[in-house]
């Protein structure tokens, strides 16, 4: 039995849920909605560390370089090390998150990698042409109208978004490789934008380990170890059902977006 004010108190770890889409402006991950709760975090109660639990399927590369490097800073500032657990997955975006930790681990049956960049859209000049619409556009600027999905693609403006997904991919593979260094497997190309499952992802240096967050943290600070959640919160208007119909289409958006990745059993 623990006296108090006699026996020390047994050591915490702050958990915070980095769940959904990643990108602003949607009720999911970005780097203005999660700085309040990551600071929380690593200041309130001395953490011993703090654990991600990681469940992603990506989004803006932007923000979550942002967040990612801000879980940097806030683990040095605090000297904390920091533990990500992926759950169904961390892919794309979401693996950006998870190499900001000092360790991976992940489930047997988790998704990760992703380690690419992809722009997708859809054509409609045939469409729009079969019902006699005729497209209106004027630009002050030859490439304001790149990629317009109204006009057939040209290969000028394919070229040009090519170069300007090659340094995002370049970026991405940097902060894998600088934050899993020789731990990651030589001889394999693992920024294809290819995705393994868990005990594959563990081979190739994308893991540390097949591990659960609970029985994880207790081998690691003693089965005593409390876990202190921090997660956000959805705006009041949402909490009160009242923007239904906004918070159908995102939950279809993040639903489309994870089922790019999603086994079924």
């Amino acid at each position: 039995m623990r006296i108090p004010f006699l026996s020390p108190s047994p050591p915490a770890v702050a958990v915070i849920r980095l769940q959904g889409l990643i990108g602003a402006g949607r009720p999911g991950l970005s780097d203005a909605g999660v700085a309040p709760i990551l600071h929380r975090a690593f200041r309130r109660k001395r953490p011993v560390a703090v654990a991600l639990a990681v469940n992603s399927p990506g989004g803006s590369p932007v923000q979550s370089s942002l967040i990612a490097a801000r879980i940097r800073r806030l683990a040095e500032d605090h000297s904390v090390p920091v533990h990500a657990f992926v759950e169904d997955m961390a892919a794309s975006g979401g693996y950006w998150l998870a190499s900001a930790a000092d360790d991976i681990w992940c489930d047997e049956s988790s998704i990760l990698g992703s380690i690419g960049v992809i722009s997708a859209g859809f054509g409609f000049h045939d469409l729009i042409a079969r019902y006699g619409i005729e497209r209106r556009v004027h630009t002050a600027g030859r490439s304001k109208s790149l990629m317009d999905p109204f006009r057939p693609e040209r290969p000028e403006d394919v070229a040009r978004l090519e170069t300007l997904l090659r340094p995002i991919h370049a970026a991405f593979k940097a902060q894998v490789i600088a934050r899993r260094g020789k731990r990651l497997a030589e001889g394999i190309d693992l920024f294809t934008g290819d995705i393994w499952a868990g005990r594959e992802a563990v081979t190739l240096g994308l893991a540390d380990g097949i591990g659960h967050m609970v029985p994880r943290l207790r081998e690691l600070y003693g089965r005593d170890v409390r876990l202190l959640p921090y997660g956000m919160r959805p705006p009041l208007l949402r909490r009160l059902g009242l923007t239904a119909a906004e918070g159908v289409l995102d939950a279809a958006d993040e639903r489309l977006a994870f089922s790019r990745f999603e086994a079924r059993t």
